[in-house]
């Protein structure tokens, strides 16, 4: 993955927009591990596979970066991102890495089913 480059993100979101797309949006903030520190409160959020139709997308901030899909009914978002990738298959990949590196939240969109 790259880190953000705004007007690329910006094209292919736009580029995917109006279209049947499937989602993967997933945070974490270390739900995995939490074991290690019982005081320590973990929250995540994670959706596979939701087929949208969104008619109007954008990227904004100073990084870390907001995406924002404006659907039918309301909004889906990721706050965070900062890497991209477009992949062999044409799918955007969108990931925000902590200071550590670590992946806090992804955000995928695809035209195809994520398998």
């Amino acid at each position: 993955m790259e880190p953000v480059e705004l007007n690329t993100v910006q094209e292919a979101i736009s580029r995917l927009a109006n279209k049947d797309v499937y989602l993967h949006l997933e945070t974490t903030n270390g739900a995995y591990a939490s074991h290690n520190n019982e005081s320590f409160f973990s929250a995540g959020a994670y959706i596979r596979n939701a087929l949208v139709k969104y008619e109007l997308g954008k990227i904004t901030g100073n990084g870390p970066y907001r995406v924002g899909l404006k659907i039918n009914l309301g909004w889906v978002y990721a706050e965070g991102i900062t890497h991209f990738e477009m992949d062999e298959q044409d799918r955007l990949l969108l990931a925000g890495h902590d200071s550590e590196g670590k992946l806090a939240v992804s955000l995928e969109i695809s035209r195809t089913p994520f398998k």
